[in-house]
């Protein structure tokens, strides 16, 4: 299997590292990256910076960006952090990628996500929200499981284990 063909989107709820290990996934498979918090429109983060959770209508404009940038990387592959919380979200997402999309699921616990946020500076998701994120989740059913109570390096090498 060649995983050049593939978008790989990372996810997870806010502070599971999918940034982190986005990149490094990306620079081991010698694939694009693009951060999904980059194509939210400002009317999204402004409304996180101030601790509003967004909703599903917030959510779908954003998520058919990414869908667009998934599907224009369709042929060449890419990797994209994505929380991609719901089952729905995740069916806009790889709306006509069918197989070509794979999603890896960074899976943490609460104290251990919380701890790690606690730490991070400079984000405009605030730590206030971290609750809304966990109870949004549906934990995906067909994706790649890895949890983030390890090193980036193992994480990564654990997800390169799983796609080959």
């Amino acid at each position: 299997m060649q995983t050049k063909k593939f978008v790989f989107v990372v996810m997870g709820v806010s502070g599971t590292g999918k940034t982190t290990v986005g990149k490094l996934l990306a620079e081991k498979l010698d694939l694009p990256f693009f951060d999904g918090d980059d194509f939210h429109p400002e009317s999204n983060i402004e409304k996180m910076s101030v601790g509003i959770p967004l909703n599903d209508q917030d959510r779908e404009g954003w998520l058919r960006a990414l869908n667009q940038l998934a599907m224009d990387h369709k042929l060449s592959g890419a990797v994209i952090a994505c929380s991609a919380l719901k089952e729905s979200y995740r069916v806009i997402l790889r709306n006509q990628m069918g197989i070509l999309m794979r999603f890896i699921f960074l899976d943490g616990s609460f104290d251990l996500i919380k701890r790690r946020m606690e730490q991070r500076k400079g984000h405009f998701m605030p730590l206030e929200l971290l609750q809304s994120q966990f109870d949004t989740l549906e934990i995906p059913e067909n994706a790649i499981s890895v949890s983030v109570d390890q090193t980036v390096e193992k994480i990564v090498s654990e997800i390169l284990m799983k796609i080959q």
